[in-house]
């Protein structure tokens, strides 16, 4: 897993803001009135693009907070729908909300599963590190 803790420029910061805000490269380097190289060149550097994928990664995490939230309100739709005579719409839209709010769930579930699993893999190959070194100086 790599290391975000590395400390970025107020630009950089205002770029991942950037970033996340708008639709291109091109457009958040504009909105922080940076050059659009240099902020390819950032998303390049380690430190700098696990902050942009950990800022990604708490919009996704906030998107799934609120179809979680609006679930209630869809099992209310479809419990309000049961006898209409045409409640096709809200359905709709309450199985959408429904179905995005699992798929949403299960995401989270998997990258903390695979943040485990990384953490495990670094520990191993730090202590195959540390045994190689341990041979070498035998």
């Amino acid at each position: 897993m790599e290391d975000s803790s590395e400390e970025l420029t107020q630009k950089q910061e205002a770029a991942i803001v950037a970033l996340i805000t708008h639709g291109t490269v091109r457009e958040a380097a504009r909105a922080c009135s940076i050059g659009e190289t240099t902020l390819f060149r950032w998303l390049q550097q380690p430190a700098f693009a696990a902050r942009y994928r950990a800022a990604r990664r708490q919009v996704v995490e906030a998107a799934i907070g609120r179809l979680q939230r609006l679930a209630v309100r869809a099992v209310d739709t479809l419990e309000r729908n049961l006898n209409c005579e045409n409640p096709t719409a809200e359905i709709r839209s309450a199985q959408l909300i429904l179905g995005q709010g699992v798929k949403g769930v299960e995401l989270m579930d998997t990258q903390e599963r695979l943040e485990r699993l990384e953490a495990l893999l670094d520990e191993r190959e730090e202590k195959n590190k540390e045994l190689r070194e341990a041979r070498q100086d035998t």
